[in-house]
Parts: C-alpha cells; structure tokens; sequence
C-alpha cells in the first residue's frame, strides 16, 4: 500500500520489513516474561522433588508423584516426563527428552543432577537440589529487577519509533511536495540508506532493552551424556 501511495519501490520494502518487525520491537516483552515464569516453575518443581525425595521409593517414583501439581509454566513439560516413565521408558533418556522440551539453562542443571543420582546414586540429592533450587529462585529475582530497570527504555524506545513512524506518515499524506526529491533513482537510494541506518538504530534500541540470557548447559539430546559424564566428578565430590 505504502508502493502504491507513494510510487516508491523502497519506500514499499522499508514498510514491509517495517510490517514484520515492528511488533517484535514495539512487543511489550511477554516472551521475558514467560521465560521469567519457567525459570520460576523450574525452582518450584525442584523444590516439590526434594521435598518428595524423602518419601517416595525412588527417583523415579518422585518424579511421577510430582507431575500433576508441578508449577503451571512446566506441568506440561513434567507430565509428559512422568509418562514416558509410565510407558517404560528410562529415565536417562527421558530427562533428555525434558531438558530439550525446557530449552532453558537453568533446568539444564537440574536434569543434569538427576542424570548423575540416577547413575551414580549422588547421597545429597535432596541437598544439591535444594541448592539449585535456591540459585533459580536468585535468577527469577535477578530477572525481575533487570526488567524494572529496563522498563524506561523500552518505553523510551517506543516512543522513538512511534514518533519518527508518524512524522514520516504524516509528511507523506499532508504534505507530499516535500518528499519529491526521493522519486528520482538518486532519491531513492537516500531513502533506502535513511532505511539502513533507522533499521540499525531499532535494532540497537531493543538489544538494549533485551536481557542477555547465558547458553544452554545442554546443547541438544547427544549432549547430554556427554555433560553429565564431564560433570560427574565434580557433582559426586560435593554430593
């Protein structure tokens, strides 16, 4: 529509790369804040495990207690687990079934200490547990303060495309003489570098206003093993 009104080939591109990107930079960052939640859910379900440990004959049987009240950001995830326990399969290969349906570091570690007590019969688990329990609970709290203080410039960032979008559209329909030098080739290729270096400036406006998140422990179901048996030694000397 914009190629249309305006007979600007570029000005058509820049509005459709402009139609595709502008929710995901002017997005009021719900996908933070679903990870934020499942990081919780994590600490949560680790809690419910040590606390569950205790009473129940095994691992297994732990994990299968603990499915259908686990936090509602990963029962999903947590009650297929518990089924493919049911269904016979083992747990080895399960959990590495769960870190990928996660995809978050922070259960990475979890699943790698089960991995370990469900190989090496870790006699702290409960304890280590615990422990990364509370380390989850830090990040959600971490994550929480990150996003206060960043909440300004996303609404900075907001009103800078905001404003600029709508200086643009309103020169192009109220006063289109203006503009006239951009109908040439010449102008043309001005408008697409003016593109260029708006497209930049968004880009750097939500990098500031995203959270870095570290890479994953696992990288993928083939990791697993290897992971959990470089970490092994280190898990056993302090369980």
């Amino acid at each position: 529509m914009v190629g249309a009104v305006t007979g600007w080939v570029v000005g058509g591109l820049l509005a459709a790369m402009g139609g595709w990107s502008l929710p995901r930079i002017l997005g009021s960052g719900t996908g933070q804040r679903d990870r934020t939640a499942r990081i919780e859910g994590i600490a949560g379900w680790t809690e419910m495990l040590r606390d569950t440990l205790a009473a129940a004959a095994g691992l297994e049987q732990t994990i299968t207690a603990t499915a259908s009240a686990a936090p509602e950001a990963v029962r999903p995830q947590i009650a297929e687990l518990a089924q493919r326990l049911e269904h016979g399969e083992r747990l080895k290969p399960a959990l590495r079934h769960l870190a990928d349906d996660l995809d978050e570091p922070t259960a990475d570690l979890v699943i790698a200490a089960l991995i370990l007590a469900s190989e090496h019969q870790a006699r702290q688990l409960a304890l280590l547990l615990g422990e990364l329990a509370a380390t989850a609970r830090s990040q959600v709290e971490m994550h929480h303060r990150v996003e206060a203080s960043r909440a300004r410039t996303r609404t900075t960032m907001r009103v800078v495309v905001i404003t600029t979008l709508t200086f643009a559209g309103a020169l192009i329909l109220f006063n289109p003489q203006f503009l006239t030098p951009y109908d040439s080739v010449t102008g043309q290729l001005v408008l697409l570098l003016i593109g260029v270096l708006f497209t930049v400036a968004f880009a750097w406006l939500r990098r500031m206003a995203r959270i870095e998140e570290p890479d994953r422990f696992f990288k993928g179901i083939e990791d697993v093993g290897h992971a959990t048996e470089a970490a092994a030694p280190a898990t056993r000397e302090v369980t």
